[in-house]
């Protein structure tokens, strides 16, 4: 069993490169220097609670179906606040993230891609969840920021006769575009670049890489199907605008 002492060298790390990434961003001015920080505490405290929860509710499909659920709803607030918060733009954030989300775990478990239980429904809902919900935040703030900076273009085709669909067209797919390229590098570079995370703790828990690895190609399969839907969905809503948008912050 592991005791606390186990946990000073991890603590120690940690707390160095949380003062390194403090101090560095300072020196350089950028603002909200302290919010990486903030993210690693309440990303350490809701992991330990999360590791005692689910200890006790990993084998229950009921009990994995509501952490999903609060998973979901979580991602979908940020990538919603992330846009500019109101109920209809979480609505539309949630209903994109949604669609991209089953529609791919439908796939997946449905063709026997990945075993339908408890555990990988939650190890891999988690996953795609979460990077839905980066997807999403990249895709409708690539879509304000380009949008604000060529109004005048967005304007003179509106002039012309264009739709407001019509007149963003271009800048709605580069958006699209843009947020999946994390995704898509991330995806070229397996193997060679990095070892994912899934990966690695397959064969960490005793899996053979064969195997771990058939596990790591359908997790990045879904996280390209699902964030593509996710953004196509989310920016032909958002793409029509009717004002010139503001810069996100």
């Amino acid at each position: 069993m592991t005791g606390l002492a186990d946990f000073v060298p991890t603590l120690l790390g940690v707390g160095l490169l949380m003062l390194l990434t403090v101090a560095l961003l300072t020196v350089f001015r950028a603002p909200h220097s302290a919010a990486p920080a903030l993210a690693i505490l309440r990303g350490a405290a809701q992991l330990a609670v999360i590791s005692l929860i689910l200890g006790g509710v990993i084998s229950s499909p009921a009990w994995v179906a509501v952490a999903l659920l609060v998973m979901f709803t979580v991602a979908a607030a940020t990538a919603a606040r992330r846009l500019g918060w109101g109920w209809t733009r979480l609505a539309v954030v949630g209903g994109s993230m949604a669609a991209g989300i089953t529609v791919t775990l439908v796939i997946v478990f449905g063709t026997g891609a990945i075993a339908f239980t408890p555990r990988y429904a939650l190890a891999i809902g988690g996953i795609v969840i979460g990077n839905a919900m980066t997807i999403a935040t990249l895709a409708g703030r690539h879509l304000a920021e380009t949008v604000n900076e060529r109004w005048d273009e967005v304007e003179a085709w509106l002039a012309l006769g264009a739709t407001r669909r019509q007149s963003t067209l271009e800048l709605a797919r580069r958006a699209v575009y843009s947020a999946l390229i994390p995704s898509t590098d991330q995806t070229k570079t397996t193997g060679l670049v990095t070892l994912p995370g899934a990966f690695v703790g397959a064969i960490f828990g005793g899996v053979s890489p064969l195997e771990a690895g058939r596990f790591q190609i359908v997790v990045l399969a879904s996280i390209m199907a699902a964030g593509s839907i996710t953004a196509v969905a989310l920016i032909r809503i958002l793409a029509p605008v009717r004002v010139r948008p503001a810069r996100p912050r």
